[in-house]
């Protein structure tokens, strides 16, 4: 197996889930560094490092803040989005089991950028055991002084994949229902009861403390220059080595599945993989050599995302892999706007007819014009990306589907 790259996981003998343990490895230094710093030198050492949003979008972290920082505003917010809904994904829930303090180390070097005094933790309904490690974290930090007059307070959420969204979220720890904002404004600008909000995700946030510590240079020079640092992932599936690991952006989907996956289970043959979660695309074969930095990705029309690594052998029907994350989305979607709650609706619809032998070549065609629609006229990310896994599955593997139809 290939060795990993372990920087914002500990290594396999340390513990580093204490406070004590984290100070005596050097925890909360990056901090002390951080606030002798001008704000906007913060701000300016975190873009230069070109560390992007480990959680979906890829936007460059630095810029975000920037957005806060600019408004002239008493009350700001940092919020770490721990909100892990994705299936296939638990990076997250290993970075706040392990390292606690590194993420919320990370959050107050934010704060200390944009001036906010309250951070929260918004934290997946399902990782209960997660929020009381947390609060505990928290109560050493503050118990210790070492946040200063900064507050964490965890949120739980209850179970909705559209609340990853960073608007939905918002509108969740509001007290309201999770549902995505009409932007703009956008939340570093109009965020959290209409203040300025940074929206971060764990795995990012983990990361600030670092660069702070060793300096912008030194991130940047880890894995692909326009998406640099390290990458959480979590191999799920056919695969040898269902695991986590941590490895450089520069590697390929290639490396990823069979050196550090180990290949195949079963000695049986590769047929796809999906990376990002249920919305990501499905890659063939002929992909494999792409490099897993955000960009290239999204070249081969997929995504990134969260870092899922779903691998499928040769006996996996595709078709019905498929059809059931369609009928996940249809479930998921909050219904705020048209082209999601109905493109949902109606994809399963003719996903389920075609996986039932039922579908005809006007499924197909409809299946591509309604997921390209709902790619531009959708409110969020939930509603843009749920087509992924038809129309890459349609584009690669057409086969498929066409020895189902009627």
């Amino acid at each position: 197996m290939a060795e990993e790259m372990r920087v914002l996981l500990p290594g396999e003998s340390e513990d580093l889930s204490s406070l004590e343990n984290y100070k005596n490895t050097g925890g909360y230094k990056a901090l002390e560094k951080a606030q002798a710093m001008d704000r906007m030198d913060l701000i300016e050492t975190v873009k230069k490092s070109g560390l992007r949003g480990r959680g979906g979008a890829g936007f460059n972290a630095g810029m975000k803040w920037q957005f806060s920082y600019s408004v002239d505003t008493e009350q700001k917010y940092v919020i770490c989005n721990a909100d892990e809904g994705e299936p296939g994904t638990y990076k997250d829930r290993i970075l706040l089991e392990t390292v606690p303090h590194r993420v919320l180390e990370g959050m107050a070097i934010c704060a200390y950028a944009i001036g906010a005094s309250q951070g929260y933790i918004y934290c997946r309904g399902e990782y209960p055991f997660v929020v009381e490690s947390l609060n505990n974290a928290i109560k050493e930090a503050k118990d210790s002084g070492v946040l200063g007059d900064f507050d964490i307070e965890v949120r739980m959420g209850a179970g909705a994949y559209v609340c990853g969204e960073e608007s939905a979220l918002i509108e969740s720890i509001e007290g309201h229902r999770g549902e995505p904002r009409f932007k703009p404004p956008f939340p570093p600008v109009t965020g959290l009861w209409g203040k300025p909000s940074i929206v971060n995700n764990v795995e990012t946030l983990a990361c600030v403390p670092l660069i702070v510590e060793k300096g912008a240079d030194w991130f940047k020079s880890i894995g692909a220059a326009n998406y640099p640092g390290t990458k959480l992932l979590t191999l799920t599936g056919d695969v040898v080595e269902r695991k986590i690991i941590e490895v450089p952006t520069d590697v390929t989907i290639r490396q990823v599945v069979y050196d550090y996956g180990g290949g195949i289970r079963d000695g049986k043959k590769f047929k796809a993989v999906q990376i990002g979660g249920t919305s990501g695309g499905f890659i063939p074969e002929d992909l494999l050599d792409t490099t897993i930095d955000f960009d290239s990705m999204n070249a081969i029309g997929a995504v990134l995302g969260s870092g899922a690594v779903f691998v499928m052998d040769e006996s996996r029907d595709l078709v019905d892999v498929v059809e059931r994350i369609a009928k996940f989305f249809e479930h998921e979607s909050c219904g705020k706007c048209i082209p999601c709650r109905e493109g949902t609706k109606r994809m399963h619809e003719m996903m389920e007819r075609v996986n039932q032998g039922l579908g005809t070549g006007d499924d197909l065609n409809n299946l591509e014009r309604l997921g390209l629609v709902m790619t531009k006229a959708c409110l969020c990310g939930l509603g843009q990306a749920a087509p992924a896994p038809v129309l890459t599955t349609l584009n690669h593997f057409r086969t498929e589907y066409n020895a189902k139809l009627a």
